[in-house]
Parts: structure tokens; C-alpha cells; sequence
């Protein structure tokens, strides 16, 4: 670890350059990944139905190939992992990385080639040290352990070469050897599935350790920092660590959390956030001042921007990086080394600069809550509101559902406000159904609601008739296609409606 880590800091900082490269000429940097992926994927039984052969340039690769979500690639991804290969990718599939559903399963397998564990992931987070260490030229990172938050799956056996797992247990499980030094719990604790034995075998084996930054999701994070302080009664984490100095966070959005955190670990620490998901990794604060995160250019994506507009139409418009514009929505379109082509990954974003071109997610193509990491969409819900009048024999007409965020002594949970057509006999029950739906459609809940260490119950309210009619009539959007928001990710719309059913009570 003594010699390691030094040798690790110094490769880290001057690797500068390489980013650098990209920075200077992104245009070039993009072509020439989707000339390689085009290379990649010609021979394959994809790169054969849409003539990869044929495509000389950016122009026709989006004329051949039209934009696919996940259900449009689910039957080659089934026939991967029942061990086919070269349908999307020249090289093998052996693993893939289970995350939250889509409108018809409770769970999507996205697939993860050697390519995108090295070129892509692992290419991203080198890249965020060297970023970080740019930006802290004074920073002792490496001489002590980056403690990391794992995900919630085991590693599962498909077959004797194929796995799945969440993603941070699938890149945890294929880390160098040498990246094990200098990162904590080990390997063992770090992929534990059952939450509460994890959180407190991770304060447990990590409190005697020399931790100076930690990465995980925001809503974990908290959970396992608050057990920490517990066991040690200290005030603060610079209590326990005192040369903690990095926290990594990225999946939900920090602005709730940021406070907490402040509190939490102490003064003289930075926060930096990445976006890095299943399907690849995208981008990560360069200046942790800066709102904006710096799209990595030259990891085996070659990305599109589709302005939110377009979304729904037959043969939706998408423009690349010389035409975007600061501000503007754009759903992410992706082509990636992990064999997606022409992806529409789901979330949005907005360009806070070009050259250097950085974004900012700015929210989901479709209503959603993911305020602690349960990626909660609109057909989860309307699923389970209906599965929970069957099971009580109720009608529900409307309803709206928002986050309640974490507080220094509660937990986090879903508000609904629900408008009954037949009121159920008892409201308790109602959301105990509703609950158990959503946990059964949605792995990612489930997983949050587990022990209520994250998530608790949902907490529900029933809406007098005429309070949803009077909101949208206040908001000048009565009739045609405007109708309450199922889901949103902050509290303005659920707040303003709490506010008007007070004045008719």
C-alpha cells in the first residue's frame, strides 16, 4: 500500500494529458469512437441487419439505424444471456448489470463486454481521480482507503460463463487486484445483498481503517454514516477519519442531501459528482465549483441529443455536439462499446458549457422519483394503484406522490395524495397493499424499502373531491390533454395541493 499508493497518485496526475486530448477536439474524439464501434459491430447479427458495412459516416448511421429503447433490444439481450454471442457485440457477453425496470419487467439486464468494464467504466473513474487531483494538486487521497458503498445484488449465476449483478457489485467483482489495496471493506462485505448485516459490517470493519473519501449513492451513504457516528460517538466523520477530504456521490440528485452531508462528515470536504449508470459511464465534476460535469468524450460512447420534443415522433431528430445549445433540454442517445446502438437512455440533460462541453442531468423523459435511488416511474405506480384497489376493492380517480426527504432524525418515504372514487375501509391497508405492489414491480424500491432502513412506508392522504380540479383550474390548465402529474421528484406540485386542501377543510 506505501509503495502502491504514491505510484498511483503520480500516474493519476500526469494522465492529464490524455483528457486534455479529447477536451481540445471533441468533434474528432466522437467520430472516430463511432468509426470504431462501427468496426466492432459489422460482422454481428445487429451490424448485418442494418448493412454496418455501408456506413461511411455520421449522416448514414442514423439513417440506417433507428432509435431503440430497451424493449426494442430485450430479445437480442435474452438470447445473450442464454449464451448466443456476437448479436450486439464481436466479443463475448459475460456479464450484465441488473437495474430498475421498464413498463413490462421488474428489472432490465443491460450488457457489460470487457470493452466497457475498461474502455468505459474503468476508463471513467481513473478519470475522475486524475480530474479531482487537477483540480487538489495538494490532495494525500492515496494515503489512506476510499471507502465504497456497494450495491444491493449479489453476484447471480446464469450459467457457468454468464453472471448478472447490480453494477457496482459487477465492477467491484472484475476490479484489478491491485485496486483492492487501497479501497475498503473488502470484497466479501462490499457485496453482501442483506442491507442490514451490510450496514454494520461496514462500520464495523471500516471505523478502525484510514478512510479519505468515500463514494455511494447519497441515500446509503447517510445510512451507514449516521451508524458510524453511533457506534463511536463522535459528532462528525473528521472526528473519525480526520483526513477524510472526497465524497463521491452520484445517481440521485445531491441538492436535498447537501446540508446533511455538511453536518455529517465536517468541514474541508469536497463533493463531487459523477454520472455513471449501467449502460456506461458519461461524465463527473472537473470543478467541483461548477455545476457542470465534463462529458467524457472518448470512452466507447458516441452520443446524440435528441431535443424532448421530438420524443414520440416516428423518426425523432437528434444533433450532436456542434449544434447543441446551453440550457436546452435533450434526451441522451447513446451507442455504446457494451453493444447498445442508438439507445435512448432515459434521462435528460442540459449543457452548462460547450468546449469544454459539460451537462447537468436535468430529469427523466418520463415522470419518475428516484430522490433516493428507487428510479420509481409512472407505469410503476398506476400499476400498483391498481393492484391495490383490486386487492381492497376500491376505485381510485387521481392521485400525485413525491418524495419526503431524509431529516436529521427520520428517514426517507413517498407522500401520496389520492383521490378515491370508492374510499377503502381502511386506509392502512390501502398503503400496505400499494407498498407490496410497487416492491414487486420495481427491484430498486425493494430494495430501498428493505427494513425500512431507507425507504419507510408510503404515507398516504385522501383527497376530497374537487381539490385535484381546483389545483389544475388555479394553474389555467382545466380540460384537453392537462391532468395532475403522477410523480414528481420534488415537492412543489404535492406541497401546493397540501396548501389548497387546507383552505377547503
Amino acid at each position: 500500500m506505501k509503495i502502491l499508493s504514491p505510484a498511483i497518485s503520480r500516474l493519476a496526475r500526469f494522465r492529464h494529458w490524455r483528457i486534455e486530448q479529447w477536451m481540445v477536439d471533441p468533434i474528432a474524439s466522437q467520430r472516430e469512437v463511432l468509426q470504431d464501434l462501427v468496426t466492432h459491430g459489422q460482422n454481428t447479427e445487429f451490424g448485418r441487419r442494418y448493412g454496418f458495412k455501408e456506413l461511411f459516416n455520421i449522416k448514414k448511421f442514423k439513417e440506417h439505424i433507428p432509435i431503440h429503447e430497451y424493449n426494442d433490444l430485450k430479445p437480442y439481450i435474452d438470447r445473450l444471456m442464454n449464451g448466443e454471442e456476437n448479436l450486439l457485440w464481436n466479443t463475448p457477453v459475460n456479464w450484465f448489470a441488473k437495474s430498475s425496470g421498464t413498463t413490462s419487467d421488474k428489472s432490465k439486464f443491460i450488457p457489460i463486454t470487457n470493452e466497457s468494464l475498461e474502455d468505459c467504466h474503468y476508463q471513467g473513474a481513473k478519470d475522475v481521480l486524475t480530474l479531482y487531483y487537477n483540480y487538489n494538486n495538494e490532495s494525500d487521497l492515496l494515503t489512506g482507503k476510499g471507502l465504497v458503498i456497494g450495491g444491493s445484488h449479489q453476484i447471480s449465476k446464469i450459467n457457468e460463463e454468464v453472471h448478472y449483478g447490480d453494477l457496482s457489485a459487477v465492477l467491484l467483482q472484475n476490479t484489478p487486484i491491485w485496486a483492492n489495496w487501497i479501497r475498503t471493506p473488502e470484497l466479501s462485505i462490499a457485496l453482501m445483498d442483506e442491507w442490514e448485516q451490510k450496514i454494520e459490517r461496514l462500520a464495523q470493519s471500516t471505523i478502525p481503517e484510514t478512510v479519505t473519501s468515500i463514494s455511494g449513492v447519497p441515500t446509503w451513504t447517510l445510512v451507514l454514516i449516521k451508524r458510524i457516528l453511533e457506534i463511536t460517538g463522535k459528532s462528525n466523520l473528521k472526528e473519525v477519519w480526520p483526513g477524510i477530504e472526497l465524497y463521491i456521490h452520484g445517481g440521485v440528485s445531491f441538492l436535498p442531501y447537501r446540508e446533511q452531508f455538511k453536518k455529517l462528515i465536517g468541514d474541508g470536504c469536497t463533493y463531487l459528482e459523477m454520472y455513471n449508470a449501467s449502460e456506461g459511464f458519461f461524465a463527473a465534476q472537473d470543478n467541483p465549483e461548477e455545476e457542470g460535469l465534463l462529458l467524457f468524450l472518448n470512452h466507447g460512447i458516441f452520443y446524440e441529443f435528441m431535443p424532448v420534443e421530438e420524443y414520440g415522433k416516428p423518426n425523432p431528430v437528434t444533433i450532436g455536439l456542434k449544434d447543441v445549445e446551453i440550457g436546452k433540454n435533450y434526451a441522451l442517445v447513446i451507442s455504446t462499446n457494451g453493444g447498445l446502438w442508438r439507445y435512448l437512455v432515459g434521462d435528460t440533460v442540459q449543457f452548462t458549457t460547450t468546449y469544454p462541453f459539460r451537462i447537468k442531468v436535468s430529469g427523466r423523459l418520463k415522470q419518475y422519483i428516484n430522490a433516493f435511488g428507487e428510479e420509481v416511474i409512472a407505469d410503476n405506480t398506476d400499476r400498483a394503484i391498481a393492484m391495490a384497489c383490486e386487492k381492497t376493492g376500491t376505485v381510485v380517480n387521481d392521485y400525485t406522490a413525491a418524495p419526503v426527504y431524509f431529516g436529521d432524525e427520520s428517514k426517507g418515504a413517498h407522500e401520496w395524495l389520492i383521490e378515491f372514487e370508492e374510499k377503502p375501509a381502511c386506509i392502512k391497508q390501502f398503503a400496505y397493499e400499494l407498498d407490496c405492489a410497487l416492491k414487486s414491480l420495481n427491484s430498486d424500491y425493494e430494495a430501498k424499502r428493505y427494513k425500512d432502513m431507507a425507504l419507510t412506508m408510503p404515507q398516504l392522504h385522501i383527497m376530497e373531491k374537487g381539490i385535484f380540479h381546483e389545483w389544475l383550474k388555479s394553474k389555467g390548465k382545466l380540460g384537453g390533454q392537462h391532468k395532475v402529474p403522477r410523480l414528481s421528484n420534488d415537492r412543489k406540485y404535492i406541497d401546493e395541493i397540501k396548501l389548497l386542501m387546507l383552505q377547503y377543510q
